[in-house]
């Protein structure tokens, strides 16, 4: 889950930085997708980073911020589905 608003920072859960694979890149913006989900996302922070299709990356309100291995992305959603099943309990 992603803070999107001032309210969201209030209330009580925490933000998460998402691993997704980058599908396409248009210039700054990339389209990137995790578990069937596809959103645009903004890779003007990682201008120092060289990205390409295929990459992951960790999005966080609808920024790139950090480029990562498929493993490591792997790894996040482990916990992180782990952190659901819990949830659901």
């Amino acid at each position: 889950m992603e803070c999107d608003s001032y309210q969201d920072f209030w209330t009580p859960h925490m933000c998460l930085g998402i691993p997704m694979q980058i599908k396409q890149i248009d210039g700054f913006t990339a389209l990137c997708e995790a578990k069937g989900v596809q959103r645009e996302v903004s890779l003007f922070m990682l201008q120092e980073e060289p990205v390409a299709v295929n990459d992951f990356i960790v999005v966080h309100t609808g920024y790139a911020i950090q480029k990562i291995s498929a493993q490591e992305a792997q790894a996040a959603w482990e916990i992180y589905d782990q952190m659901l099943a819990v949830d659901q309990v």
